[in-house]
């Protein structure tokens, strides 16, 4: 148990730690909003981090491998802490921002479910907040993503957005007013699971017929594959590209023949943008936005992707010919919107964080020059001088 003049000798330094902020926050309070931080974006595959400026300029970026959903939640952690750690070593970062795939809640502090990891209800905030000594953020990657094109891409200047990611599934995110839209519990956006055919292809979230098993980079690869295994004339090209090898067919692949303009795998984004098309006017019926900013790596096919998705949504959008249509942009920031957009949330909350600390400084110092005392105890008495 510690002494009375320990817990002194503690109170009085912490006074002098909030003064200092006091002192070097009042010496440049504008600088609050610019300080560079740390957004991190965690998918299925890889963890990208970068050090981002407030302008969203990425200034420096590291990646590694996501560890295998079997692993623990601290392995998870491990990873992050090291790579904002090695970021630290040459910037000077104030704030860390996480956008993670999975289902996080309405305080943002913690990760209910994340089908590539191991998460469940994991309290990552508060976790990483302890092991970094920065304010953190955690906050689903669409949404992060649909930040970041809102602020710097795509969707800047739009006062009612969609963002749709197209990656392994379909993630997404709604903004309206310059405020994402959570839900009551955190997990709104999560169109991929809306469900678009009836008793059609299994989910790995346990349904049927979820609009991800028909627009998304699963979809793409798996019909693919499915061609290949019948051996296809019309894979042919594709299978000789992998020298056979069925399990190497990726979408990445699949989209580069179809810029050399292989007719299977044009077919192929073409089936994958129309569904598209049909999930998008359904989102417009229901939410009504100017714009949809379409991301993740499946849209690096660009127009072989949009412009089915574009044609299939004029024909599917309820009221047509009688109301505006909303746009269908691709997003600007490619694969580092979720990691910009992070770091941009971040840097809110780091604003919060500073005008906090100015408030307990000037309050602590008020109570200093009052009374000669250092700071209230946590029980409302006064140190003894």
């Amino acid at each position: 148990m510690s002494t009375y003049r320990e817990r002194v000798n503690r109170r009085t330094a912490r006074t002098t730690v909030q003064r200092a902020i006091a002192t070097r926050e009042r010496r440049s309070p504008a600088s609050a909003p610019r300080v560079p931080t740390v957004g991190i974006d965690i998918g299925g595959t890889k963890v990208m981090a970068g050090v981002v400026d407030a302008d969203g300029t990425v200034l420096e970026r590291l990646r590694a491998e996501t560890p295998d959903k079997s692993k623990s939640p601290k392995v998870v952690e491990d990873t992050i802490a090291e790579l904002v750690l090695d970021l630290s070593d040459r910037h000077d970062v104030h704030a860390v921002g996480i956008g993670a795939a999975g289902w996080v809640d309405a305080d943002r502090s913690r990760v209910l479910f994340a089908p590539h990891l191991a998460w469940r209800n994991e309290p990552l905030r508060d976790a990483l907040a302890a092991r970094l000594a920065v304010p953190v953020l955690v906050d689903n990657d669409a949404n992060a993503a649909a930040w970041g094109e809102w602020r710097f891409g795509a969707g800047r200047g739009a006062d009612h957005l969609v963002m749709i990611t197209l990656g392994t599934g379909i993630g997404g995110a709604i903004l309206e007013g310059g405020k994402v839209k959570r839900g009551a519990y955190g997990v709104a956006g999560e169109f991929g699971h809306m469900q678009v055919v009836p008793g059609g292809h299994r989910c790995p979230c346990g349904n049927r017929g979820c609009w991800e098993q028909y627009s998304s980079g699963n979809a793409l690869v798996r019909e693919a594959r499915e061609l290949a295994a019948a051996d296809s004339p019309v894979a042919q090209r594709t299978l000789d590209r992998v020298d056979g090898q069925i399990a190497d067919i990726t979408g990445p692949l699949i989209s580069d023949l179809a810029r050399e303009g292989d007719a299977m795998c044009v077919e192929l984004l073409e089936d994958v943008g129309r569904w598209l098309g049909v999930g998008i006017a359904n989102l417009a019926a229901a939410l009504d936005p100017a714009c949809f900013v379409i991301g993740g790596g499946v849209s690096d096919a660009d127009d072989l992707l949009i412009r089915p998705a574009r044609e299939a949504f004029r024909r599917q959008l309820t009221g047509r010919g009688y109301r505006p249509e909303a746009k269908i942009v691709r997003a600007e920031l490619g694969a580092e919107a979720g990691m910009v957009g992070a770091a941009d949330l971040a840097r809110l909350v780091a604003r919060r964080f500073r005008r906090a600390n100015r408030r307990r400084a000037a309050r602590a110092e008020r109570v200093h020059h009052r009374t000669g005392f250092d700071l209230l105890t946590p029980r409302g008495r006064t140190a003894r001088p």
